[in-house]
């Protein structure tokens, strides 16, 4: 009688159409960058249109059977040890499903049968007995070993042997075993079960009581369940790193083209990191190159490139790398809320330049007008949701703020011509390619790349210019981005590092490997 427990907790976040050609200019650093567009006829690295797979093999059912369950064990293991926020979920079948039907036609099936059997005369109490087995299992699986008391208390009472005895002299009181049951769950139960477990107490028929018992039973398991995966997480966390990695390595000896589309990321993040630097070491004028040095990429250099890229990924049309496709929702989160981000900042650099000086530096306001803008983007991740429609709602909101603002300061007013330039350039942030977006764009994934690059024990970098109305957001991004990247680089840098020896020449220096941390909960915990 008991159920599943759900185990998949992973939903997918939003779409992104941000192009991925920004972001190269954007980890350079450089506001000039983005002004300009790369030539048609300009070089560009030779990009692999699909992954080289390796040659096909068969496989029998039961290997595919014993891929896919150490899939299953590894993605849970990594969600355990990854998202605090971790917990399993009573099964909730959709109501036209097949499966629920199912369900529903047997179970009535069942309860009919032990209706039928205690409304005999004399009654049959075979169904009812062995309901009473099962309910004895579940509690003493809700015992922990040192209660020996509770353990010898539900062994008594619950003596099958001894049921069958009184069942067939006549003498079974079923209503008192149910009396014992209900108490003995009550003791056991956590404090959010008080209340279901005080509502069995006033069903009087058996069989609708036995039916009710089964069911809270079912939402105890689910706590115990959610109890013990915080109990071991932190034996987890210690441990996840090997097993996620053995794992994998399981799967790379079964499926050998596992790493197709983790070479091709890194490739390319390899050939627009050598562009950029090819770019940068060329003469100002028509001179000869710079030297070797300047071209020479390091492994994590790349890798960071190539987690940067992530967060410009096209979900839809690309397949997502190997390594990370446990976090492709977690990524996709963040990549959601770097465009909030992106439109957050804009929106507010053009306001307060528009505005008199006064205005950016009171931190009320500038408070107020930030919440006002957050909240009528909260929805960019629906699909119903225009940004344009919502700039320009945006763009008549904050312009009633500022005036009243510029008016309660004693600051002339906007005129109509201000207030129709400020709704312009607030509905033009709409384009991806507005200068001021891209700016706003460049500078955030430079503050995640320098943040990156510099380890979680430093303080946060310098925030760039214009950032500063949105800084405490932006952490909150960098510290969960920068969480996701040094664990994944724990799990799979061995792999990287293989892959990067194949397509980079580099000289081992000192900062060109990944600088491990004191313990796993440091790490995911920065």
């Amino acid at each position: 009688m008991s159920e599943n427990l759900d185990q998949s907790n992973i939903n997918e976040a939003g779409k992104s159409n941000d192009s991925e050609q920004d972001l190269g200019g954007a980890v350079e650093g450089s506001d000039e960058a983005l002004e300009k567009r790369i030539k048609p006829g300009s070089p560009s690295p030779q990009r692999v249109q699909r992954p080289h797979s390796s040659p096909p093999r068969f496989v029998t059912v039961e290997e595919l059977l014993e891929t896919a369950k150490g899939v299953t064990n590894m993605a849970l293991a990594h969600e355990i040890a990854v998202n605090g926020e971790f917990r399993i979920k009573p099964v909730e079948l959709p109501e036209d499903s097949l499966e629920k039907r199912v369900k529903d036609i047997v179970h009535k099936a069942f309860w009919d049968c032990l209706s039928t059997q205690l409304s005999e005369d004399p009654p049959t109490y075979d169904h009812a007995i062995k309901l009473v087995g099962e309910i004895k299992q579940t509690l003493l699986s809700f015992l922990l070993p040192g209660h020996t008391r509770l353990r010898n208390q539900i062994t008594e009472v619950l003596d099958l042997d001894l049921i069958k005895q009184e069942a067939e002299n006549g003498a079974l009181d079923i209503s008192k075993l149910a009396e014992f049951i209900i108490g003995m769950m009550g003791t056991l139960c956590a404090p959010a079960r008080d209340e279901e477990v005080k509502k069995l107490k006033d069903i009087k028929e058996i069989v609708p009581l036995f039916r009710a018992i089964f069911s809270v039973l079912d939402l105890m398991k689910v706590d115990m369940a959610n109890f013990a995966v915080t109990s071991i997480r932190p034996h987890l966390m210690q441990q996840s790193v090997e097993y996620e990695r053995k794992k994998f390595q399981e799967l790379l000896e079964k499926q050998p083209n596992s790493l197709d589309f983790v070479t091709q990321w890194l490739e390319e993040a390899s050939d627009d990191l050598m562009n950029q630097k090819y770019k940068n070491s060329l003469p100002a004028a028509g001179g000869a190159a710079g030297s070797g040095d300047a071209t020479m990429l390091s492994p994590v250099a790349v890798q960071n490139y190539a987690y940067l890229k992530l967060l410009k990924w096209d979900h839809l049309q690309r397949p997502f790398p190997e390594t990370v496709l446990m976090d492709q929702s977690r990524f996709q989160e963040l990549q959601l809320q770097l465009e909030q981000l992106t439109i957050l900042g804009a929106v507010l650099l053009v306001t307060f330049n528009m505005a008199a000086p006064g205005i950016s530096s009171q931190a009320d306001f500038a408070e107020k007008l930030k919440m006002i803008v957050k909240i009528l983007l909260t929805d960019m991740h629906l699909p119903s949701f225009h940004l344009k429609d919502a700039l320009t709602t945006i763009g008549e909101k904050v312009c009633v703020e500022v005036s009243s603002c510029l008016s309660l300061c004693g600051f002339t007013p906007f005129t109509t011509d201000q207030e129709t330039v400020l709704k312009g350039q607030i509905q033009a942030v709409a384009s991806p390619e507005d200068p001021i977006r891209r700016i706003m764009d460049s500078r955030i994934l430079t503050f995640l790349e320098t943040y990156l690059a510099s380890g979680h024990q430093k303080p946060f970098p310098t925030v760039p210019g214009g950032l500063g109305p949105i800084q405490k957001e932006l952490e909150e991004v960098a510290i969960k981005f920068v969480r996701l990247v040094n664990y994944n680089k724990m799990v799979f840098s061995p792999y990287y590092d293989a892959i990067l020896s194949k397509l980079i020449p580099w000289r081992p220096t000192e900062g060109t490997q990944f600088k491990g941390f004191r313990s796993l909960k440091e790490l995911l915990w920065i």
